[in-house]
């Protein structure tokens, strides 16, 4: 597997007409990542012990072998020319800090989690190297766009606007939930208990657009909304939650139950379809039209066939988040 940071192209500068555009999908989006800190480092000063099975029963070493399969010829034959010539699937991911996700191993420089895994597995069937490049959650609409990558595993939501700009193959189910102190005795199963809670969230992302919709509920019923606090760094956010600066932290469900596996003094209090009031996923995203999506969500449904795909999402304790089915998602057919 290569891996590399993402370079400008010259096909970078053809896309300059798409630069405002795609910077506000990021905008409205459900992040991996809204910080730069890893999970790690909150919960142990940064540090890596050098161990490798973490509290939560997750192997977090470096030299951890990913769960690999084999070509299916069928899938493998839907490729656009142009990239089955090429040999190999470059794949856009996050830096690092959105644990079990995609984040630094042990050794703070090799990325690992399930946007990885999942790549690797989908360029095995198709018959290519995985060319695994890193970007930021700002960025990747960006870089996608500027035809950079193929595809995007960042742990994106399939939205109505981004169906304008792009085609999805759907690979898990997309929650958010609520973190809260373990000693709070918070409830949260019901959204309308954030009544007069002051509760944590990163601004511009999917939860904070649920959030806002709770409140705006809360207030045309004459209850008292939550009060709003924003963060753009995980330390900082789970510092105001342990000293009680915020009752509660809704986050990306994969992270938050994370967080809460390997520290005591966190605890997940409720979950809630990303897509509140409806229902949505978390998808491969790669540039509208590009030809690629079908072979994608082939290579998606075929490992969910052959048993890896479960491999992998137990691996990383997302099992719960399994989908059984992928298909192509497009503004034509979404």
């Amino acid at each position: 597997m290569i891996a590399r940071p993402l370079r400008p192209t010259r096909r970078a500068v053809a896309a300059v007409g798409l630069l405002a555009p795609l910077a506000a999908l990021a905008a409205c989006a459900d992040p991996a990542s809204s910080t730069t800190t890893t999970a790690r480092a909150a919960s142990d000063g940064g540090g890596s012990d050098g161990g490798g099975i973490d509290g939560g029963g997750i192997d977090t070493s470096a030299n951890l072998d990913r769960i690999r399969t084999t070509k299916d010829e069928t899938v493998a034959a839907k490729l656009p020319a142009e990239i089955a010539d090429r040999g190999s699937l470059i794949v856009g991911t996050g830096t690092g800090g959105a644990p079990p996700l995609v984040f630094l191993a042990d050794d703070n420089k090799t990325t690992v989690g399930t946007e990885p895994d999942l790549a690797q597995l989908v360029a095995d069937k198709l018959g290519l190297e995985l060319d695994l490049r890193y970007t930021s959650w700002d960025d990747w609409p960006l870089k996608l766009g500027a035809g950079e990558c193929d595809a995007v595993h960042f742990n994106v939501g399939i939205t109505p606007e981004r169906l304008e700009k792009f085609d999805f193959a759907p690979y898990r189910s997309a929650f958010i939930a609520f973190l809260v102190p373990a000693d709070s005795g918070l409830d949260l199963t019901d959204h309308t208990a954030i009544s007069g809670l002051t509760v944590a969230v990163a601004a511009g992302t999917t939860q904070e657009r649920v959030l806002t919709d709770w409140n705006a509920e809360l207030t045309a019923a004459g209850k008292k909304p939550a009060e709003v606090k924003h963060y753009s760094q995980e330390a900082d956010v789970l510092l105001a939650l342990g000293s009680g600066r915020v009752d509660a932290y809704l986050e990306q469900s994969p992270t938050a139950a994370y967080t809460a596996s390997q520290r005591d003094d966190f605890v997940v209090a409720g979950r809630f379809s990303e897509g509140w009031p409806d229902e949505t996923l978390i998808a491969a995203t790669l540039p509208r039209g590009s030809g690629l999506v079908d072979a994608y969500a082939a290579a998606i449904e075929a490992v969910i066939t052959d048993g890896t795909y479960a491999q992998v999402l137990d691996r990383w304790g997302l099992a719960d988040e399994a989908l059984t089915e992928s298909r192509p998602h497009t503004k034509e057919n979404p």
